[in-house]
């Protein structure tokens, strides 16, 4: 495999990223971040769109999960779920930022794969 550019491997940690400043917004934000940069830069190279789409599946199978916690949230079981999956959400996303920046593809645990 050809050595990544340094501008590559930066757009492709920022869809992994994008997520996390998402949570700081809208309440899916943290979808709606890595799909901005992804349609934005998905053209530019093969990398970063395949970071850009591994990071809208994780980010859509996270926002799947939470809106299958709130009915459980009622008996109490989806508020400590919600509280499990929030560090998940963040924990992966750097990873995946990480590897990204190295120049390593990366695919999420358990993210289903919405887009192909």
């Amino acid at each position: 495999m050809t050595e990544l550019s340094r501008e590559t491997r930066k757009w492709g940690m920022l869809c992994h990223l994008a997520a996390l400043v998402g949570l700081l917004g809208n309440g899916i934000g943290f979808v709606l971040g890595p799909l901005v940069v992804w349609l934005l830069k998905k053209e530019d190279h093969p990398f970063i769109d395949e970071q850009g789409k591994a990071a809208i599946n994780f980010q859509l199978t996270m926002l799947l999960i939470l809106i299958l916690c709130i009915p459980l949230a009622l008996i109490l079981v989806g508020i400590f779920l919600i509280i499990l999956i929030v560090p998940v959400m963040i924990i992966f996303s750097i990873i995946g930022a990480i590897k990204a920046n190295d120049g390593q593809s990366y695919r999420y645990p358990f993210a289903i794969r919405f887009l192909k």
